[in-house]
């Protein structure tokens, strides 16, 4: 096919009219949290779909402050001229102490829910984000709770602020999300199983799946695990909060996958070069320190001297020579892939210093899961912790159904890209690595059985007949399928989705 002149890929260019479509309806999710306390770099604001200002934390009569709201009227105007939507985040790890206390009192609970709705006009933002840890749970210590009645009052306050933000600016013209831990909200008897009154009046929740690994578990694991292993370390994943929510009721549809740009540094007690293979060993209950921006801090809840969190940005981990390039480590450091939960991990000899973190590899595999789970998108914490891009880049791929890779270098993408930038940017190819076998007729691999390379994608068919397609990820098939009316239609070393040719 010719356009303007050069001969395109018909698949390549139906692929890119689809996505350019699909971008024009409208994009996934890529929310980010813009902390309060940090100095911002120059940011990719257009690359967000929406930013959260964090924290605004309330007071006891319902009111509510944002360190830095002078600032807001310029950061939101920035952001609308990106395209990008702003809200404000209300609660946070160490905001979060009063909600329950606010919302059994009806003075206070109605106060909450004006002032939100009056600060959203003053500061012209496109919602609210609540960020309460955890309704029913203790969450940071001195924090209040009441597992009999946390979850209901929680949930008669969204509908009341659903009704008053549609009331006010016109049904679901502005935003409510959540920011929420790996299980669903807590009752007296753990978490409750039926969510789907709160999906009700809620846009979308924001999964924080991060900060499973830490000094209070007793040996290393991953920060951010796709799968966690079946009895090591702590049995949370993205797999299995994304199941959890979705089992108590909650669409996937309204899910944005929380991806840490960050990771932690723990003090293993013995030497893990010597047994690559076990990513699970004893450590200190003392973190090490982390990055160059991590300094003690004494939380007041807690109690105790001040600790260094092990933080390790990924700018950090790159400008700091740990990384000399995404995949790459500096000597001493090690790095090691565990196939079993789909991250990476750094490990120094010399000091016995292991690092938990995400990259684009990892970050690839979690977001073609969640585009075949159908979530929203994916919401990242922060926004100032990556590095050139790097791994926001990624994320970009999710709105073209999240099979993209992160660098594209096929003969057909090259080719599209000379029709327009505006549609080449969508175009969904997904780039294999080499195999030993590859699909030439009617069947391809099968789902559950062994796969030679992580990562590698396959149609199920060559013939461009089906939608299905499969993803090699902790070494076996897992079954995929492109878009409704869609196929997979494969081309020398690249799959990509698209309609059946006629």
């Amino acid at each position: 096919m010719l356009v303007d002149g050069v001969l395109v890929n018909p698949i390549a260019l139906r692929c890119a009219l689809i996505a350019n479509f699909a971008e024009f309806l409208g994009r996934a999710n890529v929310v980010g949290y813009y902390p309060n306390w940090v100095t911002m770099p120059t940011l990719s604001l257009a690359k967000y779909t929406h930013v959260n200002f964090a924290f605004a934390i309330p007071a006891s009569d319902g009111s509510f402050a944002y360190d830095g709201q002078d600032s807001m009227p310029g950061l939101v105007s920035d952001l609308h001229s990106a395209g990008t939507k702003a809200l404000v985040s209300i609660g946070g790890w160490t905001g979060s102490n009063l909600f329950s206390t606010i919302l059994k009192n009806t003075t206070s609970r109605t106060a909450l829910l004006n002032n939100i709705v009056a600060y959203i006009k003053t500061y012209n933002l496109d919602g609210v984000d609540i960020d309460w840890e955890y309704p029913g749970r203790e969450g940071d210590n001195c924090n209040v709770y009441d597992p009999d009645n946390d979850t209901n009052n929680f949930l008669s306050f969204l509908q009341d602020l659903r009704t008053q933000l549609d009331s006010t600016y016109g049904v679901r013209d502005k935003l409510l999300s959540l920011a929420v831990r790996v299980q669903p909200f807590d009752g007296p008897n753990g978490p409750i199983d039926d969510v789907s009154a709160f999906a009700k009046v809620v846009d979308y929740i924001n999964l924080m799946t991060y900060d499973i690994a830490g000094t209070w578990n007793p040996t290393t694991s991953p920060n951010s695990p796709l799968q966690y292993a079946p009895g090591q370390g702590p049995q949370f994943s993205v797999s299995s909060a994304i199941d959890a929510w979705e089992d108590a009721g909650w669409p996937t549809g309204q899910m944005n996958l929380g991806i840490p740009f960050y990771g932690y540094a723990l003090k293993a007690l013995q030497d893990m070069s010597k047994d690559p293979s076990d990513m699970y060993v004893p450590i200190s209950s003392t973190a090490p320190q982390g990055d160059m921006d991590d300094t003690p801090y004494a939380d007041p809840c807690a109690g105790g001297p001040a600790v260094y969190s092990g933080e390790w940005q990924w700018k950090h981990l790159r400008d700091q020579g740990l990384l000399s390039s995404p995949n790459t480590a500096v000597a001493p450091w090690i790095r090691t892939w565990d196939t079993t939960t789909s991250t990476p991990w750094l490990f120094n000899p010399k000091t016995n210093i292991f690092i938990t973190y995400d990259d684009p590899q990892s970050i690839q595999l979690k977001i073609s899961y969640a585009a075949s789970k159908g979530l929203a998108g994916t919401m990242v914490w922060s926004m100032e912790m990556d590095y050139s891009d790097e791994l926001l880049n990624v994320l970009q791929s999710f709105r073209g159904g999240g099979n993209s890779t992160a660098t594209q270098t096929t003969s057909t993408q090259t080719t599209a890209t000379q029709i327009t930038t505006a549609v080449t940017t969508a175009i969904t190819i997904i780039t294999l690595v080499p195999q030993t076998t590859t699909a030439t007729g009617g069947t391809g691999p099968v789902a559950g059985n062994v796969c030679p390379a992580e990562g590698s994608y396959q149609c199920a068919s060559s013939n461009g007949t089906n939608a299905s397609y499969f993803l090699c990820l902790y070494g076996k098939w897992m079954s995929l399928s492109c878009g409704s009316g869609t196929v997979c239609s494969q081309s020398g070393s690249s799959i990509s989705c698209g309609w059946p040719s006629s």
